[in-house]
């Protein structure tokens, strides 16, 4: 294996999964799976990147990095030459974890200080300038973010917040660096390594900025960020002879299908909004959850009473909704019980022959996916930018979309018919 990604969600995994697989046009990417959890056998021969996910972003900082740090050796058992540490391109963490413990924990384990840190994806509008984040035109405090009912981000200086996780000294490579080429953000790397600096921010505003971060990277233990960190890691490979390039393969599976969607972010929202114009659509009262009036039955129930229509369920709900309702059950308590209730609908919905599955939020996917126990999965096409198809193996394979709540077009529901191999 050339490439080892270590993620700290599911959907973040089949993100960054997707930007590996597709590569640059032209070039093609490489043979991706994407593995829920950690492996307990070696990975298949033919594998060039694996992608372990983990549910990592919102547990104890204790528990993130003992999970981390178990993936990255299965990884370093499979001899890969680099390891990324995939993150929400919104930087989601709260102040005290997670994403500084378990990038400082990976980088201790490898010997490594002046690791890029870059959260950027300009093709879903994350950006990185001047040490800030921003989501489309707005800073990343002001874009919605700082309602997250887990992990409110409120502050847009992600050096200042990476520094509030980490107990080195946080660094910065400015633009006006990385816009000088490979050499020039190689030098600064080596400066903050120097000076004691063990995670450094990269400023990045397009995608070529990525790829000639890629580039200065190409021989780097480990880097970390989002997933447009890895755009141009593949041709990395390629130009070494270490892998030929490929495209994914379009997946061909039938059968009934379902969506659930437990995200509350504004784009998840109105993706439901449009889908319930002309799809059968049930909103799910977390009142009714939290009282044990709404079961997994129920969901099914009404699911597979709809099949062949695209039916979806859904919790989600605007912020002040959300907001109500931490406050009558506890935070911490409603995001268990939904994601019981997702995991047990998913479980019965495979169960009773459903073969098509997409899913909206991380924190559900998280937990539908641990659920499920599928195994590896392959990589097949893209849906949305971030977003690729997702196939287990076996004789009755299932396929899935898993989508991060703010990732995907109006439309993104469409993703159904891509599940099937149907062109949308």
């Amino acid at each position: 294996m050339l490439l080892g990604v270590i993620a700290d969600d599911f959907t973040g995994a089949s993100d960054i999964a997707n930007t590996i697989a597709k590569g640059l046009p032209g070039q093609g990417g490489l043979r991706t799976a994407q593995f829920l959890g950690v492996p307990t056998a070696p990975a298949p021969e033919n594998i060039e990147c694996g992608v372990v996910a983990l549910k990592s972003r919102s547990i104890p900082a204790r528990e993130a990095v003992e999970q981390s740090l178990a993936a990255l050796q299965w990884l370093l058992q499979q001899e890969c030459r680099q390891i990324i540490f995939k993150y929400c391109s919104t930087f989601d963490s709260m102040a005290e974890g997670n994403i500084g413990p378990v990038g400082e924990a990976l980088a201790a384990r490898l010997g490594v200080k002046g690791v890029v840190a870059c959260p950027a994806f300009p093709t879903v509008g994350r950006t990185v300038y001047q040490g800030h984040l921003f989501v489309f035109d707005r800073l990343l405090n002001e874009s919605g973010l700082q309602n997250h009912p887990l992990n409110p981000m409120t502050d847009p200086d992600i050096r200042r917040w990476l520094a509030r996780q980490s107990a080195a000294p946080v660094g910065h490579v400015p633009w006006t660096i990385v816009r000088q080429g490979t050499a020039a953000i190689g030098e600064a790397l080596n400066r903050a390594a120097n000076q004691g600096e063990m995670l450094v921010i990269a400023d990045a505003i397009t995608d070529d900025d990525l790829v000639t971060i890629g580039a200065a990277c190409r021989h780097a233990p480990l880097i970390t960020g989002g997933s447009g960190i890895a755009i141009g890691l593949p041709a990395n490979f390629i130009a070494e002879g270490l892998a030929s390039g490929q495209r994914p393969e379009s997946p061909v599976v039938a059968g009934p299908e379902a969506i659930l969607a437990g995200s509350c972010s504004g784009a998840t929202r109105s993706q439901i909004q449009k889908h319930a114009e002309s799809h059968p659509v049930l909103a799910i009262s977390v009142d009714d959850v939290m009282t044990g009036k709404t079961t997994p039955s129920d969901l099914v129930a009404f699911l597979r009473e709809h099949e062949g229509r695209a039916p979806l369920a859904y919790s989600s709900g605007d912020p002040e909704q959300v907001a109500k309702t931490q406050a009558k059950y506890g935070r911490e308590q409603v995001a268990a019980v939904l994601d019981s209730l997702f995991a047990s609908t998913a479980q019965a919905l495979i169960a009773s022959g459903v073969r098509r599955l997409v899913v909206a939020g991380g924190e559900t996917s998280g937990a539908i996916i641990s659920a499920l126990n599928l195994g590896a999965l392959s990589i097949g096409p893209e849906i949305d930018p971030g977003v690729p198809v997702l196939v287990s193996s076996g004789d009755q394979p299932v396929a899935l979309a898993l989508k991060s709540g703010n990732f995907g077009a109006p439309d993104f529901f469409k993703a159904l018919r891509k599940l099937e191999g149907t062109d949308v």
